[in-house]
C-alpha cells in the first residue's frame, strides 16, 4: 500500500482535505519522519504485546486448571502461523492493488514482500514498519476467537481453521475498509479495527461455538476461571497494549494519535465503571473478573471511533459499550444457550457492533468529533457504518461455518469425551501448566 494510514484517515473524513494533500504527495517525494518512525516501532511492539502475552494470560486465567497451557499455545502458535502466512501472501492481499484497483481483494504484486526494502517507504514511514504494525492486528484478530471454542477444540483443527480464516476472511476484510476495498471506497469510518478485528472475530466466534457445541457439563456444571490473578494482569497488559492498536493507527507522532490516546482511555475507564454497576446490581457484588471485562469491552467499542470522537462521546460510547456487554454476555447467552466459554462474541462481536455503529453518531460535530465522511449527513454515514457490520458480519459466518464443516470432515474439529475430561493441556500436548 502506497497511501499512508493518516492520509487515508483525511481522506475518510472530507474529500476536500484529501485532494491538496494527495497533490502534495505526487509533487513531493515522501521522506522518512524518525518521530513518526519512533513512535510507530513503540505502536508495533504494543500491539503484540497485546497477544503475547497480554491475551493469552487474560484467556488462560479464565479457563480451568487442566487447560491454561493449551489456551497459551494456541495464542502462541497463532502468532507464529499468521506471521509466515502475512508474509507470503497476506500482506499483498490486504494492502496491495496488484496494479488494478480491486474493491474485494488485493493483488499477489507484493507477495513474500517482493520490493520491500529497507528505504521503502509508505508515507513518513518505513514499509516494512508499516506492514509489521498491520501484521500484529492480523495476529491478534484470529487469536480472539479462542476465547469461543476454549477447551474443547482440536490443536490440528485450530491450526487449520484459522490459517485458511486468515487468509479468506481476514485478508479480505482488511483489503475492503483499509486496503482501498469497497468499503473504504463507501466512507466507512473505521480507525482501528471495529469491523475489521473485532466484528470479525466475534461472528466467528460465536459460528465456532454454535458448530463445535458446548462443553461437556455446560451450563449445569460449575466452570470457574482457575486464575483471576493471570486474567487481571492480562487485562492490564490490553488495556496499556491498546494505546499502540489506536493511536498507532495514526501512523505518525501527531495530535490525532494524541487524541486516539485520550478517547481510548476514558472509553475504557467508564465501560469498566459501567459493567462493574451492572452486575454489582444484578448480583449484590462487584467482581474483579466484571471490572475488567469492562474495560476490555470499552476497548472494543471505543476502537473504530478512536480517530473520529471527541473525550465526551469517547465517555458516552464507552458507558453505552459496558451496559450492553455485560447483557450481551449474560442476558443474551443464556437465552440462546451457546457455549461461548471466555465471551469472545459477547464482548466482541457485541462491542464490536455497537462502536462501529456508534461511531456514526459520535463522530458528529455538534457531539465533539471531527465529522463524517465524504461529507455525509449523520443517517447517511449510519446507513455506511451498519452496512460494513452486516456485510461484515454475513460474510464471516457464512465463510467460518463453511470451514469448520469442512475441516470436521477432514481431522474432526472437537476432541473426545476422555480428552475433554482430561484436560487439553494433557491430552493434546503432553504438558501441564502447573505442576502440583
Amino acid at each position: 500500500m502506497k497511501t499512508p494510514r493518516k492520509f487515508l484517515f483525511m481522506a475518510s473524513v472530507s474529500p476536500a482535505l484529501w485532494l491538496p494533500v494527495k497533490a502534495w504527495a505526487e509533487e513531493i517525494p515522501p521522506t522518512l519522519n524518525s518521530g513518526d518512525t519512533a513512535w510507530m516501532l513503540t505502536a508495533t511492539a504494543l500491539v503484540l504485546f497485546m497477544t503475547l502475552p497480554g491475551l493469552a494470560l487474560f484467556y488462560g486465567g479464565m479457563v480451568r486448571t487442566k487447560n491454561a497451557l493449551s489456551v497459551f499455545m494456541q495464542c502462541f502458535a497463532i502468532t507464529a502461523l499468521v506471521t509466515v502466512l502475512w508474509s507470503l501472501y497476506g500482506y499483498s492481499i490486504a494492502f496491495s492493488d496488484g496494479g488494478a484497483s480491486n474493491p474485494w481483494i488485493g493483488g499477489m504484486s507484493k507477495a513474500f514482500l517482493v520490493g520491500i526494502k529497507g528505504e521503502s517507504l509508505t508515507g513518513t514511514i518505513p514499509e516494512a514498519v508499516f506492514l509489521t504494525f498491520q501484521l500484529t492486528f492480523a495476529i491478534i484478530t484470529p487469536a480472539l476467537i479462542v476465547g469461543a471454542f476454549a477447551e474443547r477444540m482440536k490443536f490440528s483443527a485450530m491450526l487449520l481453521f484459522m490459517g485458511l480464516w486468515v487468509t479468506l476472511v481476514y485478508f479480505p476484510i482488511c483489503h475492503w475498509v483499509w486496503g482501498g476495498g469497497w468499503m473504504m471506497t463507501k466512507g466507512i469510518l473505521d480507525y482501528a479495527g471495529g469491523t475489521v478485528v473485532h466484528v470479525n472475530a466475534g461472528i466467528a466466534g460465536l459460528v465456532t461455538a454454535l458448530v463445535l457445541g458446548k462443553r461437556k457439563g455446560f451450563p449445569n456444571v460449575a466452570m470457574p476461571p482457575h486464575s483471576l490473578t493471570l486474567t487481571v494482569t492480562g487485562a492490564g497488559m490490553l488495556w496499556v497494549g491498546w494505546f499502540g492498536f489506536n493511536a498507532g493507527s495514526a501512523a505518525a507522532a501527531n495530535g490525532a494519535a494524541g487524541m486516539a490516546m485520550v478517547v481510548t482511555q476514558l472509553a475504557s475507564a467508564m465501560a469498566a465503571l459501567s459493567w462493574m454497576f451492572m452486575e454489582w446490581n444484578a448480583h449484590g457484588k462487584p467482581s474483579a473478573l466484571g471490572l475488567t471485562t469492562g474495560a476490555v469491552a470499552g476497548l472494543v467499542a471505543i476502537t473504530p471511533a478512536s480517530g473520529f470522537v471527541g473525550p465526551m462521546g469517547a465517555l458516552a460510547l464507552g458507558a453505552i459499550a459496558g451496559v450492553v456487554c455485560f447483557f450481551g454476555a449474560t442476558t443474551l447467552k443464556r437465552a440462546m444457550g451457546y457455549d461461548d466459554s471466555l465471551d469472545a462474541f459477547g464482548v466482541h462481536g457485541v462491542g464490536g457492533i455497537v462502536g462501529a455503529i456508534l461511531t456514526g453518531v459520535f463522530a458528529s460535530p455538534s457531539l465533539g468529533g471531527v465529522g463524517f465522511s465524504k461529507g455525509l449527513e449523520m443517517v447517511d454515514q449510519l446507513s455506511v457504518q451498519a452496512l460494513s457490520v452486516v456485510s461484515t458480519g454475513v460474510y464471516c459466518a457464512i465463510v467460518s461455518y463453511v470451514l469448520l464443516k469442512l475441516i470436521d470432515l477432514l481431522v474432526g474439529l472437537r476432541v473426545d469425551e476422555e480428552a475433554e475430561s482430561t484436560g487439553l493441556d494433557i491430552s493434546l500436548h503432553g504438558e501441564r501448566g502447573y505442576n502440583f
